[in-house]
């Protein structure tokens, strides 16, 4: 009779390759992806490296660290087309439009960022470092492109956190007060009606509304700081 070899159980048999920092967080952007912030764990992790649960903390800590690290990767990761040429306008709503894009690959690891880690963008960051470089080809002063460039990407990130929450299509749909469907012949159906379906917003229209918002009211205090200097000669 043949005998059968018993393979121990995945997470106690010694790994062919050693375990990193980096395979970790590769493999907990897979899960992440996959379920959720809140269904990884520690021992998920070891057992998609097919490795013992103890081996992981040495070289991170707790969940906390593997979110942070996990995230720093993805910021680091960021890539844009550089156009040096164009003007500042056309760059910063490209930064903006592919750092959407990158949102959108990792919905469930960027809206756990944007609301647990305000110091998700580092200074070194791909991002942060090609928009202070807009803001200050805009002609922000050097002492201000910090501060511009900061409130923008707060509004950035608050619009895609109501992308990725659904509050955004939900807000979108709501009526306002004193409106009636039947000014425009549409108020046959009941408003109340269980089938009626709100139609849903062009979300991709929406956020090139707020950047066109963003770069009128930047080029607007442009004009008045360069209009103010003009009168105080």
């Amino acid at each position: 009779m043949e005998n059968k070899v018993r393979r121990p159980p995945r997470g106690t048999r010694k790994r062919d390759v050693p375990l990193t920092q980096a395979g970790i967080y590769a493999a907990a952007l897979r899960l992440i992806d996959a379920d959720g912030v809140e269904a990884l764990t520690m021992r998920k992790l070891a057992t998609d490296l097919d490795a013992n649960p103890m081996s992981l903390y040495h070289h991170v800590p707790n969940k906390e660290a593997v979110l942070r690290g996990v995230t720093r990767m993805v910021g680091a990761q960021f890539r844009t087309v550089t156009l040096e040429d164009a003007p500042w306008q056309e760059r910063i709503r490209l930064l903006a439009t592919d750092f959407r894009t990158l949102a959108h690959r990792h919905p469930e690891l960027m809206a756990y960022s944007f609301s647990h880690q305000p110091d998700f963008i580092q200074p070194d960051d791909p991002f942060w470092t090609a928009l202070t470089a807009i803001v200050e080809a805009a002609g922000v002063p050097q002492s201000e492109v910090s501060e511009i460039a900061a409130l923008m990407v707060a509004v950035v990130i608050g619009v895609l956190a109501a992308e990725l929450n659904g509050s955004l299509h939900q807000w979108s749909t709501l009526k306002p007060s004193g409106f009636d469907d039947g000014e425009d012949g549409e108020g046959d159906a009941d408003p109340g009606s269980a089938d009626v379906v709100p139609e849903a917003p062009d979300q991709d229209h929406m956020f090139r509304l707020v950047m066109d918002t963003l770069i009128t009211g930047l080029e607007s205090q442009l004009t008045g700081d360069r209009d103010g200097r003009v009168a105080g000669l």
